[in-house]
């Protein structure tokens, strides 16, 4: 856990958000059961205030419920990785033909801006920030595309994207694609939507192809033993 003694005045989206960064940074390893009980004693809490936090992180895809079981920590597989990647690449590509015609100046603006937030978040230490704003930069583009249907789309399967990168994407990974997304955004401004629609495809490929199922999660950390206790 990040705090030595948890605060009795943690709100459920703080206790999220620390279990959360838990998840993230691999104390809490794919499939490790999230006890109510365990974890109120953990942070001091009632278990409402912990419902709540797991309803969040439930949400976000970190977690998954199963009746009569409980929660559990996500755990993503090689082959979910693959089959969600090939519904973003068909999905992304159509996509960007609209967004091609559609992008405004104050769109392209709005995008680099974007841009420079996310290539230092992909730099730093805060995965769960560094995904969120991978992410984004997807779901913008959707939004400017100005197709409702496929951005609530694109934002489900980007969730589950992101819950993928967390636990198997590295820093330098991280910030090869955003390094990607500028590339994109520079064909893009030009109006070569071929060029874009290659640079998407290519890019998403690239994500899904650096993913490293292989190692094994670090050694849990607190919040792991609080649980089995």
């Amino acid at each position: 856990m990040k705090k030595e003694t948890p605060s009795p005045d943690m709100n459920g989206e703080d206790i999220a958000a620390d279990i959360a960064r838990a998840i993230t940074t691999h104390r809490l390893p794919p499939g490790t059961r999230l006890r109510e009980e365990a974890l109120a004693r953990a942070y001091g809490v009632s278990r409402t205030k912990i419902r709540a936090a797991l309803l969040m992180l439930a949400k976000d895809k970190l977690i998954t419920t199963v009746p009569d079981k409980g929660a559990f920590v996500s755990k993503p597989s090689a082959e979910e990785a693959r089959e969600i990647f090939a519904v973003r690449r068909i999905l992304e590509t159509a996509m960007v033909r609209e967004f091609v015609a559609r992008a405004t100046p104050a769109d392209y603006r709005r995008i680099e801006q974007h841009l420079k937030d996310e290539r230092k978040a992909a730099a730093g230490e805060d995965v769960s920030l560094r995904n969120h704003m991978l992410a984004d930069f997807h779901l913008l583009l959707a939004e400017i595309a100005g197709n409702t249907v496929l951005t609530e789309m694109l934002r489900d399967l980007s969730a589950r994207s992101s819950v993928i990168t967390a636990f198997y994407q590295s820093t330098l990974d991280a910030v090869n694609s955003s390094d990607e997304h500028r590339e994109f955004l520079r064909a893009a401004r030009k109006g070569d939507a071929d060029r874009a629609c290659a640079l998407m495809a290519d890019h998403l490929e690239h994500v899904q192809q650096a993913l490293n199922f292989d190692d094994a999660p670090s050694s849990p950390g607190g919040l792991v033993a609080a649980l089995l206790s």
